[in-house]
Order: C-alpha cells, then sequence, then structure tokens
C-alpha cells in the first residue's frame, strides 16, 4: 500500500499557481498508486470555522479534495496552527477524516507519529502560549460566536502580527525542540515521526538511548514546488522541489 504525506500548503484562493499544483498532485494520486493521503496541517492559510469557507474563498478547494475521495482515496487531516478550526461539516462536505495529533499510524513495516509539528518547537514561547489559548473550547466557541466579518478582522490582524514575529525571532526557536521530540517518541512505540510546520524539509537520525534509533520526516511547505512524502512498504522517499531523500525502514 502507497501512503502520501503532505502538509504546509496555505492555500488561499489569491495564490492560483499554489491552486494549480494542489489540483494536479491529487490529480495524480491514483495514478502514483496512492491510496491514503495525509495531510498534516496547514492545509489552508488560514479558517474561520466551517461556515465561512465561501467567505475565504475555499469552496473550490473542498470541491476538488471531494472528488479525490470520491475516487476510493482516502483523506485524512490533522489541524495545524492555521487551520485549527476545521470541524465536522467541512468533513462532510470533503469526505476528508480529521484525526487528532498525535496520530499513530500501524503498517507492516512501521509504527510511525503524525504530528503538524508545532507542539514541538517548545522553545517559541509565544507561540505556544497562543496555541494553547485556540486549542481551548472556550475560546472556540467564543470566537465562533461573533460574526464571520467579526472574526475575519481577528484573524488578519493575530495573520499580521504572527508575520512579524517570524521575522524578528531567532530561527532556532522556530524549530523543534531535540528533548520534545524524543519525548514524543519515548510517550509511544513509534520509531518514525511525520511532521510539518518548519518549513525545513529532511530526514533527521535520532538516537534515543544506547540500543534505540528513531527517525524524523520533516515534510516542506508548497510556496514553490509540492514537498510528500510517500511510505511505500519499507521504503520512505521525501520529496521536495528537485529534491528527494530515502529512509529504508528496518525490522
Amino acid at each position: 500500500m502507497r501512503i502520501a504525506f503532505i502538509s504546509d500548503l496555505h492555500l488561499t484562493p489569491d495564490q492560483s499557481a499554489l491552486g494549480d499544483r494542489f489540483n494536479d498532485y491529487l490529480s495524480d494520486l491514483a495514478l502514483l498508486g496512492i491510496q491514503k493521503l495525509f495531510i498534516l496541517g496547514d492545509l489552508f492559510e488560514y479558517w474561520l470555522g466551517d461556515d465561512a469557507s465561501e467567505h475565504l474563498g475555499q469552496s473550490d478547494y473542498e470541491r476538488i479534495l471531494k472528488d479525490t475521495s470520491s475516487t476510493g482515496i482516502t483523506i485524512s487531516l490533522l489541524q495545524g496552527n492555521r487551520d485549527f478550526l476545521l470541524g465536522p461539516e467541512f468533513s462532510k462536505r470533503t469526505g476528508c477524516a480529521l484525526i487528532k495529533e498525535p496520530f499513530l499510524l500501524e503498517t507492516q513495516a512501521c509504527k510511525a507519529v503524525l504530528l503538524h509539528g508545532d507542539s514541538l518547537c517548545t522553545d517559541d514561547i509565544e507561540h505556544q502560549a497562543f496555541r494553547n489559548m485556540v486549542r481551548s473550547q472556550d475560546w472556540q466557541l467564543n470566537f465562533l460566536r461573533k460574526s464571520i466579518l467579526e472574526r475575519d478582522k481577528l484573524a488578519q490582524t493575530v495573520r499580521y502580527r504572527s508575520e512579524y514575529g517570524k521575522s524578528i525571532k531567532p530561527l532556532d526557536i522556530m524549530d523543534v525542540n531535540q528533548s520534545a521530540v524524543v519525548d514524543e517518541f519515548n510517550q509511544t512505540s513509534a520509531r518514525v515521526m511525520i511532521h510539518g510546520h518548519t518549513h525545513r524539509p529532511g530526514i533527521h537520525r535520532i538516537e534515543l538511548n544506547d540500543r534505540d534509533t528513531a527517525y524524523r520526516v520533516v515534510l516542506g511547505d508548497w510556496a514553490n514546488a509540492p514537498s510528500a512524502a510517500v511510505l511505500n512498504d519499507n521504503l520512505i522517499t521525501l520529496y521536495y522541489g528537485e529534491q528527494r531523500e530515502e529512509l529504508v525502514l528496518t525490522q
């Protein structure tokens, strides 16, 4: 079984080239023999609630997802730090199954823990505080009670503040914390981790202790070209732009 993983597309209707890349990728999944697709967060640039899809101009992308899931390809989706308000109505309209992180994927070749990735960036204290706030049920209920226009205004303010914050923060703060990565591995029996968020694609070897080795597969963003990982039996291939890395899994 071939399983594909993508993240950090940040889809928005004013980025037509990005939308075309996404559409072409989904159209090719069947030709590539992909039977399952996992989208690991930040599919959309931002999400105001399932009732605001048309307002955001995201309905066309929902139809593309629905067409793909209708072919029999299973699509599972994690919420990211940009689209954490994706909910059940979106799932009904698209045929995508919403899954919670950390999600443990078990195949004959491996056990992999799937995350968006921002929970691992524990050195970014400001982001973790924001993440804890907006993931709380009370905050989300209060936000969704507002009109769509009010929500959009608030979200735009947060987006601009976030972009400015990233421009002045040290780069290492916005990357994963290695202790957080090891802790995540230790909480599961997984020895492979797949995530996005950092926009720093690559495959990293992690020494958990004297005997155990694990691997962290980081997906790239789609700003300039598609990035994806494909699990085929005991081989994981990571693509980003014209580059690729391979990881052979051993029992």
